[in-house]
C-alpha cells in the first residue's frame, strides 16, 4: 500500500507489516529540506502508531542515505537566519524532538538501510534506529567539525551509546569518513552486505522483525532503553513486570502452541 506523504521528496509504502520510508532527493544526496523533513517527521509518528505496521525501514534513494542538512542554507543564509536566538533555539529543539526524538520513541523495531553516505543529521537519523545495515560502499561522517558546528539531532548522545565515548569523540572531532567495514568493526552498523543486495536483505530483515511478537518487542525496547540509565536491581524488577505481562498475551500462548506443534508461530501483536 502506497502512502501519500504530501511530497515526492519522501516515499512511503506498507507491505508485509513493514513501513518502507525512502528519502527521495537523490540529486541532493537526500539532504534534509523544508519538504522532506516535515514529511519524515509525520511518517515516523503515523507509521509508528499504525497497527498494520510491525517495523519501520528507513533508507535513501540513489547512492546516499542522507547527507544531513542543507549547508548552502546555513550561515544565516536561510529563513531561520532571520530568527532571534530564542526563536532559533525553540525551533531547533522542536524539530529535533519530533524527528530523531520521535524515532527513538517508536516502540517497534526500526532499521536504517544505508546505500551510501550518512552524514551529520543524516547519521543521527540512522543512529536513532535500532539496527543499521550498510551497503559495502557506504560510509558515514559526523561532518559537523568541517562546517564549524557542534552537532544536533542527538548525535552526541546516540553516537556515544552506540560506539562508546572515546570513539564518539574521535569521530566528532575529526569528522573523518568511516567506511562500512570499519563501521561494522566498531559496532556503528550491525552488518554490511553487497550493494546490490542491500534493499532486499534489509527488507527481509525488517519483515522478520515485523512478524515478531509486538507486545514483547515493545517491552524489549523498554528494557533495553532502561538498561542505559538504571541499576541492576531496578532492571530485574522492571523485567519481571514486563515478562509477566507478556506471559499473559495471546502471542505467548500462540508461541507455546506452535512449539508443541513444531510449526512457525503466527503473532498478532496481542
Amino acid at each position: 500500500m502506497e502512502i501519500d506523504t504530501g511530497t515526492t521528496e519522501l516515499l512511503c509504502s506498507v507491505r508485509d507489516g513493514v513501513a518502507l520510508i525512502t528519502l527521495n532527493r537523490p540529486e541532493a544526496r537526500n539532504a534534509m529540506s523544508d519538504k522532506l523533513t516535515p514529511a519524515l517527521r509525520t511518517q515516523i509518528k503515523e507509521r509508528g502508531d499504525d497497527p498494520n505496521v510491525g517495523a519501520l525501514l528507513i533508507t535513501g534513494a540513489g547512492t546516499a542515505f542522507c547527507s544531513g542538512g542543507d549547508v548552502k542554507g546555513m550561515g544565516g543564509r536561510g529563513p531561520r537566519g532571520q530568527m532571534s536566538y530564542e526563536e532559533r533555539l525553540a525551533d531547533l529543539r522542536w524539530r529535533q524532538a519530533h524527528l530523531t526524538g520521535a524515532l527513538v520513541a517508536v516502540r517497534k523495531p526500526t532499521i536504517a538501510a544505508l546505500p551510501g553516505a550518512a552524514a551529520g543529521a543524516g547519521l543521527a537519523i540512522a543512529l536513532a534506529c535500532d539496527i543499521r545495515i550498510a551497503a559495502r560502499s557506504a560510509f558515514v561522517s559526523t561532518g559537523y567539525a568541517k562546517i564549524g558546528l557542534s552537532g544536533d539531532y542527538g548525535i552526541s548522545w546516540l553516537l556515544t551509546r552506540t560506539i562508546g565515548s572515546s570513539r564518539a569523540r574521535e569521530l566528532m572531532f575529526t569528522a573523518e569518513r568511516v567506511d562500512a567495514e570499519r563501521c561494522e568493526r566498531i559496532g556503528l552498523v550491525n552488518r554490511v552486505v553487497d550493494d546490490a543486495k542491500l534493499q532486499d536483505e534489509a527488507f527481509a530483515y525488517a519483515k522478520s522483525l515485523a512478524e515478531g511478537p509486538g507486545v514483547a518487542m515493545r517491552s524489549m525496547k523498554d528494557n533495553l532503553d532502561d538498561a542505559l540509565h538504571i541499576d541492576y536491581p531496578t532492571a530485574l524488577h522492571r523485567e519481571a513486570e514486563r515478562l509477566v505481562s507478556a506471559s499473559r498475551t495471546a502471542d505467548h500462548k500462540e508461541a507455546v502452541q506452535a512449539f508443541v506443534e513444531k510449526r512457525k508461530p503466527v503473532f498478532k501483536g496481542k
